[in-house]
């Protein structure tokens, strides 16, 4: 049974990062290790032993590890603006390679425009977010039936969606992340929203 110890997630445990976690675990894939929930990319300030939610989080956040690997093949989410792919890069940058596949999706972003940014040696598909959700979005984006995943757990769910990634090779407007912030937008407070 592979362990999150076993896997470049391990750090992120260690540091009260990974929160909320609507599945946390091995998989039924050997040496896969799966998580499904938050990143904190910012802590909020703590006040004694109060604990507090991130001031700035990855939302929505589905990837794999495999165990003894040092970067994550798959990594998906929605954070509040595309500034905060900064941040991302700050928390996770070792943990992301040049041939994972990366999905960034942002709550400031012109619905009608998708982009690939390389920032800090990972790229990213960048994605705006608007009423969806990120597992439904990755659905569409990789042509996956929900009723082809009717029959899987939790955890089989996101193997598929991360096995979908490792074939995806679409290609959108390439910008640097600099132009990415100039054409960016106001950030909209979001309504709660599922995981």
């Amino acid at each position: 049974m592979t362990t999150i110890s076993e896997t470049p997630l391990a750090s992120l445990e260690n540091e009260n990062r990974l929160l909320s976690p609507v599945f946390k675990g091995a998989t039924a894939q050997p040496g896969v290790f799966g998580f499904r929930g938050m990143i904190a990319l910012k802590f909020a300030q703590q006040v004694s032993d109060e604990a507090r939610p991130p001031e700035i989080k990855f939302d929505q956040v589905m990837t794999v590890a495999k165990a003894g690997e040092s970067t994550l093949p798959f990594l998906a989410g929605v954070a509040l603006s595309l500034e905060h792919l900064d941040l991302l890069m700050d928390v996770l940058g070792d943990k992301l390679s040049p041939a994972g596949k990366y999905f960034f999706f942002a709550g400031n972003l012109d619905i009608s425009k998708r982009y690939q940014i390389t920032h800090r040696g990972a790229s990213f598909w960048v994605l705006p977010l608007d009423e969806a959700t990120v597992y439904n979005e990755l659905l569409e984006l990789f042509r996956i039936e929900k009723n082809d995943l009717k029959k899987l757990d939790t955890a089989g769910k996101l193997v598929a969606i991360a096995d979908a990634a490792a074939n995806f090779d679409e290609k959108f407007d390439v910008i640097s992340f600099e132009e990415g912030l100039k054409i960016m937008g106001p950030i909209r407070i979001p309504d709660n929203r599922p995981v």
